[in-house]
């Protein structure tokens, strides 16, 4: 068992124990979600850490995405607990780049792009190649597209 999911395990177990039902929940529809993808394809494999915070990374997604949805529909309660859920995953994640730090890669990565004779909106997809390996688990995509489409066009 990789090393984030036995944390993630051992953790389920203490919040069972300690009774905290919104913890306990949380992480046990994520594992749940690693194993639905360790068993998907051809044969059955264990996932590495770095596929097991992939995981968590939709799984938090998921959450914001419905909590938005839920605030919108005007079902705060609901939209509280998925802010919640959202948070109790935020814990076995990296921390996320600030708006900055997201910036100064994507300057930095416009600038590769720029010296390797792309220029302007159409070099969006080589300034993505560049800055996607950089950033890999510390953005979201459409934060780093935004960024560089606005890199670009300014």
């Amino acid at each position: 068992m990789t090393t984030l999911k036995s944390k993630l395990q051992a953790d389920l177990n203490a919040a069972i124990k300690e009774r905290d039902e919104l913890r306990s929940s949380t992480l046990r529809l994520t594992l749940a979600a690693i194993q639905k993808e360790e068993v998907a394809g051809t044969s059955k494999r264990e996932l590495s850490d770095d596929e097991v915070q992939k995981v968590i990374a939709k799984e938090a997604k998921k959450r914001r995405e419905a909590a938005e949805a839920f605030a919108q529909g005007g079902r705060a309660e609901s939209a509280e607990r998925e802010k919640a859920e959202g948070v109790v995953l935020a814990e076995y994640l990296p921390k996320q780049l600030s708006d900055d730090e997201l910036q100064q890669l994507v300057a930095q990565a416009v600038e590769e792009a720029k010296a390797a004779g792309a220029e302007g909106p159409r070099a969006m997809g080589q300034v993505m190649k560049i800055v996607n390996p950089k950033v890999a688990g510390l953005a979201e995509g459409g934060r780093v597209a935004a960024a560089v489409k606005k890199q670009l066009a300014g």
